[in-house]
């Protein structure tokens, strides 16, 4: 049996930090992903070869023995005990893979580059959740943790508001193509940002109810925003406020202080993306302070 299944990246607009806490959130799905190509082979042989692409490019190649869970070989050791242990969840959950002894050919390919914080485990969990017909959520929380929302975008493959709370994880699948769109920019930041380092320092923080009400309020406003000016004005006062909450300097202050108009952290705080809106002359201005990776709604938003 043979077979291709493709899971987005994700970029999340909203309640970064605070969706670990129930804040409700606004995420998008990108036009780059990863796939991730299956064939099983029934021949007795109870071995996975794992090959992981790049961008087209090998750079992780192991062999596992889902009998024993032990790595019969690997060109990178670290790399190939994270599989293994991915793996060995899959098999766990239980799934209807590595039960017998067929042999598993796996390939995955990560069509963006590793430090664009697209989401590579997320789309990775999804990936083998969809194939091992088991749920992503629970792989991903044994393997990873976190809140979930980057899954979900793979999941759904869809722009969606999202909420885990202590009683229930929400998720709404929405159009979200702002009519203001080709006026939004995305900038990346030339580095990838520790998502756990942040999450630990926010995590450090004591909270309140009323603070995942104020980003849940401004997500919902944010949604329903229909010029530019409003959304940005929205923007900054969710910059401001989780600033101010995680005592942490804006990514504004810290780049891009004489911008003429907004600049939004996406995710972790400190790298991978941003996002601006276009006005003139942007294009140098980004350029001018070392940012040449830039991207438009349509470019990078599926």
């Amino acid at each position: 049996m043979t077979g291709k299944i493709f899971s987005p990246g994700k970029l999340l607009l909203t309640s970064e930090y605070v969706v670990l806490d129930g804040a409700l959130a606004l995420a998008v799905p990108t036009k780059w992903g990863q796939e991730f190509f299956f064939e099983e082979i029934q021949n007795g042989n109870p071995v996975v070869y794992w090959e992981a692409f790049h961008q087209g490019q090998l750079w992780l190649k192991a062999a596992i023995n889902y009998k024993t869970w032990e790595i019969v070989n690997a060109n990178f050791q670290k790399p190939a005990e994270f599989i293994l242990k991915v793996l060995k969840n899959v098999q766990q959950l239980p799934s209807t893979q590595f039960q017998g002894d067929s042999t598993y050919h796996l390939k995955t390919n990560l069509q963006f580059p590793a430090d664009y914080g697209l989401g590579s485990s997320s789309t990775l969990m999804n990936n083998l959740a969809e194939w091992a017909g088991i749920d992503a959520f629970v792989l991903n929380e044994l393997s990873l943790g976190g809140s979930g929302y980057d899954v979900a975008v793979a999941k759904e493959k869809s722009a969606i508001l999202y909420q885990n709370t202590a009683e229930s994880r929400i998720i709404h699948p929405i159009l979200f193509s702002p009519k203001f769109k080709d006026e939004l920019i995305f900038i990346h930041l030339n580095q990838k940002q520790d998502s756990r380092e942040g999450i630990n320092h926010y995590r450090s923080k004591a909270k309140s109810p009323q603070l995942i009400e104020i980003f849940s309020s401004l997500t919902s406003e944010i949604m329903k925003a229909e010029d530019i000016g409003l959304f940005s004005e929205l923007m900054e006062v969710h910059e401001r406020k989780l600033s101010e909450f995680l005592g942490i300097k804006k990514v504004k202050e810290h780049y891009f202080e004489q911008c003429p108009v907004f600049v939004k952290s996406l995710g972790a705080w400190g790298g991978d993306f941003v996002m601006s809106r276009k006005f003139p002359g942007f294009e140098d201005y980004f350029s001018g302070k070392g940012f040449h990776r830039f991207f438009s709604w349509d470019d990078l938003i599926s």
